[in-house]
């Protein structure tokens, strides 16, 4: 379907619909751009996180047991 198809299709909706169409695909594309933010953020601090000891220092006891004391 190209995309004048689909715009007169969602035209012919009544306005509840169209409403829906107009918000779902909001959030759809919010989801995706949250979801590339998120990726581009992950690989520039990649190498920093293999290089930089500082920001690892505390993995080397994620295995361990942890006690909450009051």
């Amino acid at each position: 379907m190209q995309t004048k198809d689909l715009l007169q299709e969602i035209q012919r909706l009544p306005l509840t619909k169209r409403i829906y169409v107009v918000e779902e695909t909001i959030k759809s594309i919010k989801k995706e751009e949250m979801s590339n933010q998120m990726e581009m953020a992950a690989n520039e601090l990649y190498d920093d996180y293999l290089k930089d000891k500082e920001l690892t220092a505390f993995t080397s006891i994620d295995l361990d047991n942890f006690y909450e004391t009051k």
